[in-house]
């Protein structure tokens, strides 16, 4: 994998200005990419158009973005059509999409399981396409991406796909047999970490501490870890022995983490994600 992240001193990624993007789709995902876009400052949002079948129950609107309930007009309008729908919806809205889809519209799918051969099999010949594994803290500029080349995309285009989604975090681009795995570690990995931040909160909870106080102090312990990761280069085991004193307090609890089998169940959880996300790609 070729690094391509973003760090605080990076300047501003070079998307061209009459760059649009479409969104087929305006659920979780569609809204926190183009939030990330927007924010970041890549793609204004009148260069955003989203499609969905209730166009006034989507959040996405709330971002300034136009949201339709055409799915062809979508891919018309847009220079960048991103998948962002269901995995079982794929193929129904690729058979939709198949007779406009021009050498001018570049596609890259989100779905979860759903691979490059199989996209490109329900489009024309020569269809640029790339998969994409992208998670939900790129509505917080804070996001983690692999991009995946289907073999008709050129070389601008990956650059393209790489440099925009360099603005909501870091991006590297790797071969598709990657994804699945990433988007178990990253992809689900914020879910994970919702959950230790608000078992960790409950913990403070218990030990007398106030809700809210508890939420913040565990998320900002967590979001630190990760920086201090990213930042310093050191295996976390190095950070997490710098931390166990011994006979101290962090020792204690690493100790009742670990005969929770704390470690092995994120392990367990990984290859879980991993697993489903190729059973999806068979089904």
């Amino acid at each position: 994998m070729s690094s391509a992240e973003k760090s605080p001193d990076q300047p501003q990624v070079d998307v061209p200005s009459d760059t649009m993007v479409g969104f087929i789709g305006a659920g979780k995902m569609a809204h926190a990419m183009a939030k990330g876009f927007i924010l970041s400052g890549a793609v204004k949002a009148s260069n955003i158009i989203a499609s969905c079948p209730h166009p006034n129950e989507s959040s996405v609107k709330d971002l300034g973005v136009s949201v339709i309930p055409d799915n062809k007009e979508v891919v018309r309008r847009s220079s960048v059509v991103v998948i962002a729908v269901k995995p079982n919806i794929v193929p129904i809205i690729l058979k939709e999409l198949s007779s406009i889809i021009t050498q001018k519209n570049m596609l890259i799918s989100i779905a979860a399981g759903i691979p490059l051969k199989t996209i490109e099999n329900y489009l024309p010949s020569g269809s640029r396409v790339l998969r994409v594994a992208v998670n939900t803290a790129a509505s917080v500029q804070a996001g983690v991406t692999v991009v995946a080349k289907g073999t008709a995309t050129l070389d601008t285009d990956s650059r393209l796909v790489v440099n925009l989604m360099k603005s909501v975090g870091i991006c590297e681009e790797g071969p598709e047999k990657y994804l699945d795995a990433v988007g178990a570690v990253s992809g689900c990995g914020v879910a994970y970490a919702f959950m230790a931040i608000e078992a960790m909160a409950d913990g403070g909870v218990k030990m007398g501490l106030s809700r809210d106080l508890a939420i913040r102090f565990a998320a900002q312990a967590l979001m630190g870890a990760g920086k201090m990761v990213l930042e310093t280069g050191k295996h976390p085991g190095q950070l997490k022995d710098e931390v166990c004193s011994p006979g101290g307090t962090t020792i204690a609890a690493v100790h009742k983490l670990e005969k929770a089998g704390f470690r092995g169940a994120l392990i367990d959880a990984v290859e879980a994600a991993t697993l489903r996300s190729h059973e999806l790609a068979k089904q």
